[in-house]
């Protein structure tokens, strides 16, 4: 999609984000509960949802075997006798951004989506963790409601991936993703990430290379090791899938960057940005 339409379209979410803000409105939860799983059992007889549940689950499996396989490369293969490995750990979700969805139908979309996919994964509820400063007090009731963990504080993207982590990040701001990849700037933690959110590569071609290095360091250092896997979009659903993309850093792959990649991981500053698109925890206005 072309540069002018995605920023078109985040200029109309912030817009729709803005107006949640400035709302008094009480969310009936019970109400958009059902709402919301009315939205989930529709998504589901879409028929690009089964290539985003398929791509999502190649992806779960390559990255559980590749966590298996470091853990015993580590501990020299710590099998049995039996020779049955460790398990290399239930897989967590993280969810940045996805908007005033008690108000916007993308927003809503975008989390029956999250839902199915973590339903999908077997990943359970309450080890999804989500957070958009513009949640409103009655979009948190709904989201615990639902069984997800609202996290409290505004972290900027930069949770590292201590175990296999799922991130689902649909139309956020490049800092947000650059932030994220600041903290697990390690090949160890990279290789234990997926991302579903923007292409990295289409993100880094429709910028100006020099400002895109400067602003964007972490992004523009990964692309050329990142496997993306475009996921399809029907065109009835632009505005809510469009430019998406399951992101894996395979060690294969991540192995045949430099040394030198990983020293001086100075932390994302963004003085030169004018439009940042991600509120920093200073203009946080939910707290």
């Amino acid at each position: 999609m072309a540069g002018s339409s995605t920023t078109q379209r985040k200029k109309r979410k912030s817009k729709v984000q803005l107006r949640s803000l400035n709302s008094q409105e009480h969310l009936d939860v019970d109400k958009t509960v059902k709402r919301l799983r009315e939205t989930k059992s529709d998504l589901r007889c879409e028929s690009f949802f089964e290539k985003w549940k398929d791509e999502l689950l190649i992806a779960a499996s390559d990255l559980r075997h590749q966590v298996l396989w470091n853990k015993n490369e580590e501990s020299r293969v710590s099998a049995d006798h039996s020779g049955n490995c460790s398990s290399p750990g239930q897989m967590q979700c993280v969810c940045y951004g996805l908007g005033p969805f008690s108000s916007c139908v993308s927003a809503r979309y975008q989390l029956a989506m999250l839902l199915l996919l973590l339903e999908a994964a077997q990943i359970e509820l309450s080890d999804c963790f989500i957070y958009d400063p513009i949640f409103s007090n009655g979009e948190k009731a709904v989201l615990k409601e639902l069984g997800l963990t609202v996290l409290t504080e505004n972290e900027e993207g930069k949770r590292r991936a201590n175990e296999p982590t799922l991130f689902y990040l649909l139309h956020c701001g490049k800092a947000l993703y650059n932030n994220l990849l600041w903290k697990n700037w390690d090949t160890h933690y990279l290789t234990q990430m997926i991302i579903i959110g923007n292409c990295f590569s289409a993100l880094k071609d429709r910028a100006i290379d020099r400002e895109f290095s400067r602003d964007y360091n972490y992004i523009s250092r990964i692309t050329s090791v990142c496997k993306e896997i475009l996921l399809p979009c029907p065109s009835h659903m632009i505005d809510v899938f469009s430019d998406s993309a399951v992101l894996t850093f395979p060690s294969s792959d991540v192995d045949k960057l430099s040394q030198s990649t990983w020293i001086n991981q100075q932390e994302p500053q963004y003085e030169h940005c004018v439009d940042l698109e991600i509120v920093q925890k200073s203009k946080d206005t939910s707290r």
